[in-house]
C-alpha cells in the first residue's frame, strides 16, 4: 500500500513538474524581458540626441517680394519663416518673430484693430512690436531686413531680443 501511495505522489509530481518548470522559464523569460527593456532605457537616456533640424525655411535667408508690393502701414504673415513683415508708415520694414514675449504662443495680426494679439494671454502689441497690453514683457523679437535693389530678404537666422522699439531696427528703402 505504501509503495501505491509513493507512486502516486510520484506520478502528481512528474505531471506538476512541466508546467512548473514553463511557468519557471516563463516568469525568467518575462524577467529577461523588462531588463532588457530597462537597460534600453539607460542606454537611451545617457546617449546624446541627434541634433534637431531647422524647420523648413526657417533659418536661413527669406525672398519676400519687391519693396512696392508691401504698401505702407500693412503686415505680411509669411509661414515660411514664421514672422511678420511691418511695413512702417514712413517706409521702413520691420521682420517681426511670431512668438508672444510672455510664453511663446503664436500671436496674431487684428487687422481691424492694427495690432497683434496673442490668444493665450491677451498680450497685445503694436505695428513696431512694442507691447500696448500685458502681460508679456517686452517687444516682440525681430530679425534683420535687407533690401537690394528693392528685394526684401529677412535673415530668420538670429533672432534679436529688444525691450521695445527704436528706430535703428528699422530697415528703410
Amino acid at each position: 500500500m505504501f509503495k501505491k501511495k509513493n507512486q502516486m505522489k510520484t506520478r502528481e509530481a512528474a505531471s506538476l513538474t512541466p508546467r512548473r518548470r514553463f511557468l519557471n522559464m516563463l516568469w525568467w523569460l518575462l524577467g529577461g524581458l523588462a531588463l532588457a527593456e530597462l537597460i534600453g532605457l539607460v542606454i537611451a537616456f545617457i546617449k546624446p540626441g541627434k541634433a534637431m533640424q531647422p524647420l523648413e525655411g526657417y533659418g536661413g535667408l527669406i525672398t519676400c517680394g519687391q519693396a512696392a508690393d508691401f504698401p505702407a502701414g500693412t503686415v505680411t504673415a509669411f509661414q515660411r519663416g514664421h514672422f511678420y513683415l511691418s511695413r512702417l508708415e514712413n517706409g521702413g520694414f520691420l521682420a517681426l518673430s511670431r512668438k508672444c514675449t510672455h510664453l511663446g504662443c503664436t500671436v496674431i495680426w487684428d487687422e481691424e484693430k492694427s495690432r497683434f494679439e496673442c490668444p493665450c494671454h491677451a498680450s497685445a502689441f503694436n505695428l513696431m512690436g512694442d507691447v500696448i497690453s500685458k502681460p508679456a514683457p517686452r517687444a516682440l523679437d525681430y530679425y534683420a531686413v535687407n533690401i537690394e535693389n528693392s528685394v526684401v530678404t529677412v535673415d530668420t537666422g538670429k533672432k534679436m531680443k529688444r525691450q521695445r522699439f527704436s528706430a535703428d531696427q528699422v530697415t528703410a528703402i
